[in-house]
């Protein structure tokens, strides 16, 4: 069976066209057609106004629209289109809801923050080995949100979405360029906020590998392991020791614009908000290092994340 699956998040509109294998031991495996992405910033001002930017919108129909002429060419059975944080925040998500549907057919779902994360985690460990009793987190660091899930081979055992994403703390807290070290403080002091609303529902300390998914992780693991240019095949399931990211996302953090945008591996849409998400991916690595009390040592970046759990997920329906 062949299938579409579309997310659309804070910051990027990304496409996957798979065929769906079945496995002889049961459980399905996905061979990639087609895999796309497009910054778009759905996100832009949701923040602060509540609402869906007319610009913003119009960037997001226009990649629908491209996106559903390769869907019609290609003999695709089921889509999926899911839409995420920012537009489970704006007051006028009728108007999104509406402009997909006419464009691409389908009606958008947008999927909470539970179900999000569930998402996520299917499409991360559909590539991992046999999970037995291993306690694996998978943290799915948005432009709006980011889920942490924690899960084994049964499945997942504990979720939560939490209202922060590179482009919301880019928003909020870092407007200087490079960001000053009062934003810096400030913006580290929600994130530790945040991770104590995540300590009081899941169980971090039994934590026995990370799993990190989504652009701003794996653009991160690109610099952490000295990549001239963007390699997927380097940067999906890289174990990077714990020192190695910390000091590639300090060094993002502490960068200009123009910096980040020489370097080869970055994404022209990510250059003014991979600051933030470096911010929160160290400082929660940091956390999770101290609870385990030195125990976890490294993070695996994958690029199979929620894309892959919807795909799944339209195979299934």
């Amino acid at each position: 069976m062949r299938v579409a699956a579309i997310d659309c998040g804070t910051n990027s509109i990304r496409l996957l066209i798979a065929d769906v294998v079945e496995l002889d031991g049961g459980g399905q495996r996905l061979t990639d057609v087609h895999r796309e992405m497009r910054v778009v910033r759905l996100g832009q001002g949701v923040d602060v106004t509540g609402m869906l930017a007319e610009e913003a919108l119009e960037r997001t129909f226009a990649a629908t629209e491209d996106y559903a002429a390769l869907i019609r060419s290609s003999s695709v059975e089921r889509v999926r289109f899911v839409a995420t944080s920012a537009t489970r925040d704006a007051g006028n998500r009728d108007v999104f809801v509406a402009g997909i549907r006419d464009r691409l057919g389908i009606a958008p779902e947008v999927v909470s923050g539970a179900e999000e994360a569930g998402l996520s985690f299917a499409g991360a460990v559909s590539v991992l080995p046999v999970l037995e009793d291993h306690n694996v987190l998978v943290v799915d660091l948005g432009g709006g949100s980011t889920e942490f899930v924690m899960g084994n081979s049964v499945g997942v055992t504990g979720a939560l979405s939490t209202d922060m994403g590179c482009v919301r703390f880019t928003e909020r807290y870092l407007q200087c360029d490079p960001p000053t070290a009062g934003e810096i403080a400030s913006a580290e002091a929600a994130i530790e906020d945040k991770l104590a609303d995540v300590l009081a529902v899941l169980p971090l300390g039994g934590v026995d590998s990370i799993v990190g998914v989504a652009g701003s992780i794996t653009t991160i693991t690109a610099h952490a392991l000295g990549l001239a240019s963007y390699q997927s095949e380097a940067v999906h399931g890289a174990v990077v020791p714990l020192e190695k990211i910390d000091a590639a996302a300090t060094s993002l953090l502490g960068m200009t614009r123009t910096e980040r945008a020489a370097l080869g591996f970055m994404h022209p849409g990510r250059v003014d908000v991979i600051g933030a998400g470096a911010l929160i991916w160290r400082t929660v690595l940091r956390r999770l290092a101290q609870l385990s009390g030195g125990r976890l040592e490294s993070a695996t970046s994958s690029e199979h994340d929620i894309l892959d759990g919807i795909a799944l997920g339209a195979a299934r329906s």
